[in-house]
């Protein structure tokens, strides 16, 4: 099982996952429709270290964060 956290305007909230691969996780997300209109802006964050392809393996235990954009003044 994986963990997800979910960052800023998102929510603040987790959601724990059976997904093997990023992929999978993607698409699981998308079905949830707050988080689905954010996911195209998000970075991903895999165990603290933003990762910038879907291919990336994941594993038990991992613990994944989406990053939306942020503006600050």
């Amino acid at each position: 099982m994986v963990e997800v956290e979910f960052l800023g305007p998102l929510g603040n909230k987790t959601h724990k996952s059976n997904a093997t691969t990023l992929y999978a996780l993607k698409e699981e997300l998308q079905a949830i429709p707050e988080i689905n209109a954010w996911l195209k802006d998000c970075a991903i964050a895999l165990n603290h270290t933003i990762i910038s392809s879907l291919d990336t393996p994941i594993k038990d235990g991992d613990k994944i964060a989406l990053l939306p954009p942020v503006c600050g003044g």
